[in-house]
């Protein structure tokens, strides 16, 4: 599954690459009639197949996507200052409030912490407000028939188009990230058909147009992927002068106890508590940043979209929404990240100074960097298109 925050940078990287070359319609015909028996092997019928596949063409600018991971790419600043902002908190605990009754019930039934739940859903698609807007079939097919790891997008466009067969999800309301992700909480066709659930009782699993169900599959997906009740995910911690470094690691787990026999402590300088429950030292900055002891709730979370920094966003906005404070170390930088209220505000700056960058909505796009790196030169900033704090704090001295 990819998170929003992916979907919006792959579509922004994608926007400055090479065009895709034009697709032959007769090797894409060839194609889906190639696929037709993998489809009847999933249990999707000739006739529904011929149906649903009948107006497809490819599109190819899905390509441009498939090597694009901004989890891996974006300073962890950046990454989390458009995730996990006061906008974002303010939103998701109005929405645990009016959503309250499901997600109790969904926690009561499932064992993992509604706030969790409402994370994911903030994080994966801005609370429903951002599904993505790619036809699932169109680019599945794409990604089926061009480029690489078609054996996998092969399976997930069966289950797409077993999706729409079963009556769950119409074809039209099957849209979402380039890669195939969908609905409130961006599930991958075969993630549906494993783990969405029919929490409404309208008799369909339906994750676009019933947040029941899409707050119930997502408290499932993480009760499969051995969420333990009642425990946390981690927490930030203290690192001792010296630490070595070559120790950390989501998976280089050992005892709370041993981490506190080598002077990790709780960061406000309190002792770890005497516990063997397993335990990994997470530096997504490096040893000068926060640092983090994670559990087996962490590697729950981490299981839905498989980066660090994903899974951090998501257990840092749902502690946020129970109450927690930003981390009390510092990012080791001199430039921070922005806010997206404050990456709506560079962009209102850049239009004052003449820039056509089209609406003002927080995404960073090819025409707003454009102007971010001639205002760069202007003002001898290092020229790479980054909407960081000097930048905004220069326009709005000048």
């Amino acid at each position: 599954m990819k998170s929003l925050f992916a979907v919006l940078a792959a579509t922004l990287f994608a926007a400055t690459t090479h065009a895709a070359e034009p697709a032959d319609p007769a090797r894409f015909a060839s194609c889906l009639s190639e696929l037709k028996g993998g489809a009847a092997g999933r249990g999707v019928s000739g006739p529904s197949y011929e149906r649903l596949t009948a107006s497809l063409a490819p599109d190819l600018k899905v390509l441009d996507f498939l090597d694009y991971q901004p989890e891996f790419r974006t300073p962890i600043w950046d990454y989390l200052s458009g995730l996990v902002d006061e906008e974002r908190v303010a939103d998701g605990k109005a929405l645990h409030k009016q959503w309250a009754e499901v997600l109790a019930a969904a926690s009561a039934r499932y064992k993992v912490d509604p706030a969790t739940v409402v994370a994911v859903w903030g994080v994966e698609s801005n609370f429903g407000r951002n599904f993505g807007q790619r036809p699932l079939l169109t680019s599945l097919s794409t990604l089926s028939c061009y480029g690489r790891r078609q054996a996998y997008f092969r399976g997930e466009f069966y289950d797409a188009l077993k999706i729409v067969d079963s009556g769950d999800v119409k074809a039209e309301q099957l849209v979402g990230s380039w890669a195939g992700a969908f609905g409130h909480t961006q599930f991958m066709p075969s993630t549906f058909l494993r783990l969405a659930v029919d929490f409404d009782g309208d008799g369909r699993r339906d994750l676009v147009g019933s947040i029941p169900d899409a707050l119930a599959s997502t408290a499932n997906f993480l009760h499969k992927a051995g969420w333990r009740e009642g425990e946390t995910w981690g927490y930030e911690v203290q690192l001792p002068a010296g630490f070595d470094a070559s120790l950390a690691g989501r998976r280089n787990k050992q005892a709370v106890a041993s981490w506190s026999a080598r002077g990790v402590k709780r960061i406000d300088g309190s002792p770890l508590p005497a516990s063997e429950a397993p335990a990994g030292v997470l530096l997504p900055a490096g040893p000068r940043g926060p640092a983090f002891l994670v559990f087996r709730n962490f590697d729950a979370i981490y299981g839905y979209n498989a980066a660090e920094s994903y899974a951090l966003a998501i257990a840092h906005l749902s502690d946020r929404l129970k109450g927690g404070q930003p981390f009390v170390t510092p990012w080791p930088t001199d430039d921070l990240g922005l806010s997206r209220a404050e990456r709506r505000e560079l962009q209102t700056l850049l239009i004052a100074r003449g820039h056509a960058i089209g609406t003002v909505d927080g995404m960073l796009g090819d025409a707003s960097r454009a102007a971010i790196r001639v205002e760069q030169q202007r003002l001898g900033h290092t020229v790479d298109g980054r909407a960081g704090q000097k930048l905004l704090t220069a326009l709005r001295k000048s």
